[in-house]
């Protein structure tokens, strides 16, 4: 038996349980923003999203509280993710990523590439050392998992819980994907951010044009100060009310579509068409970007897609509630299969960033609105200039309403290589 079976944890309570998370999740956040010299050269090493992880994960690891036991994830996965996609969604700038240059999406889209090609790529690769990686069964199937991780590395950690729920990866499989993601994914972004700090060289390198840099620059503030506003109590109703109204719209409709699917076509099945939980995912990102084009997208400025980070830490905590933390070794070739992954999305933008001389910011932020997502996507951009951070954010809204749609793809693909 795992510890993630333990049968009998010292916290039970789902109240006492969702306290603590919350209080975990406030410590990380309030050292993370310390300008304490111990705090700050901390996070230097150890991202915070890393903690908002493995905290909980430790938690469930030596038994203290139960992920499998517990209601929290389900709650948050079928409640605040959706609401979480809304607002996300809500604050897609088609306009204003389109005026941050071809440059800036040709490297988005690029990374999306390397991500959705990669993983079945990698997944090839590793059978032909790894025969057993394509083995098990039902929840158990490796492609299940790395849909996971797919979802993950296009938008974050929505997606990754929209494609666990959408394919339904095993909770054993899961936290392995879990290790897997969090620790390549930092390992990649500690790349980047040494990237940062000697982007001169490597523009160098790449012989690429700075110039579109200083226009960004200009081109952020100026949305910045256009779009900022402290919120009013009504705002904030306003904002909980798309999000949770759409995701209500989202259920009731999900409810209809997915049992029609499953009795009339039932050979859909095979791409989870008939999964209630894809339909409220999949309805709760077209809203949000139905919404963009309304005035609705001007309360990004009064926080819309902060309280959707709000929504969304509260999910990656109870992710993490339900890691394993020894689990990972007993399958090293997952580890392979995701450091070949990476290497294959690195590459690829590497190549891409020569030949249109795009310049290492924008390969980074470019790979993090994809890998990373909002969680850390602003951070590499402000690593090159503070003024940059809300490219990374912007990108990265467009990373969440693409995810869903990539990531099926991906799982798509992993499922036909593990059947070849």
């Amino acid at each position: 038996m795992t510890l993630l079976q333990a049968p009998s944890p010292l916290f039970t309570e789902d109240a006492v349980i969702f306290g603590i998370l919350m209080v975990i999740l406030a410590l990380v956040f309030y050292t993370s923003s310390s300008r304490h010299p111990f705090w700050t050269r901390f996070y230097k090493v150890v991202p915070s999203l890393l903690l908002c992880y493995f905290v909980p994960g430790l938690l469930n690891t030596f038994g203290l509280i139960s992920g499998e036991n517990s209601g929290l994830y389900h709650m948050a996965s079928r409640y605040l993710l959706p609401a979480a996609l809304v607002l996300f969604t809500l604050s897609v700038d088609f306009r204003g990523i389109l005026k941050l240059g071809p440059k800036a999406l040709v490297m988005f889209v690029t990374g999306s590439v390397g991500v959705v090609i990669g993983g079945p790529l990698a997944l090839l690769v590793v059978s032909y050392f790894f025969p057993g990686i394509l083995g098990g069964t039902g929840p158990d199937e490796a492609w299940r998992g790395l849909a996971t991780v797919a979802g993950s590395w296009i938008g974050g950690g929505a997606n990754q819980v929209a494609m666990l729920e959408v394919f339904g990866a095993s909770p054993t499989l899961f936290s392995q994907m879990i290790a897997v993601d969090v620790i390549v994914a930092n390992l990649w972004l500690a790349v980047l951010l040494y990237g940062a700090a000697n982007s001169d060289r490597f523009d160098r390198i790449l012989k690429a044009d700075n110039t579109s840099i200083e226009e960004l620059k200009l081109k952020v503030e100026k949305y910045r100060k256009e779009n900022l506003r402290i919120p009013s109590l009504a705002d904030t109703m306003m904002i909980l009310g798309l999000g949770f109204g759409v995701t209500g719209l989202g259920h009731f409709l999900a409810s209809y579509i997915a049992p029609w699917i499953g009795s009339n076509y039932p050979e859909l099945k095979q791409y989870s068409l008939d999964s209630a939980f894809f339909w409220l995912v999949v309805i709760a990102t077209t809203g949000g970007l139905a919404l963009s084009f309304t005035k609705a997208r001007t309360l990004e400025g009064a926080g819309a897609s902060r309280l959707g980070s709000v929504l969304l830490y509260v999910l990656v905590a109870t992710i993490g509630m339900q890691m394993d933390l020894l689990a990972i070794f007993n399958y090293p070739a997952f580890f392979i299969v995701g450091i070949i992954w990476i290497l294959f999305h690195a590459g690829l933008l590497i190549l891409m960033a020569y030949l249109i001389r795009a310049p290492l910011f924008l390969l980074a932020v470019g790979s993090q609105a994809n890998v990373g997502g909002a969680a850390s996507a602003p951070i590499v951009a402000s690593a090159f200039h503070p003024a940059l951070a809300p490219v990374g954010v912007l990108l990265a809204v467009l990373g969440y309403a693409l995810g869903t749609y990539g990531g099926y793809v991906c799982a798509l693909l992993l499922q036909w290589v593990s059947q070849l």
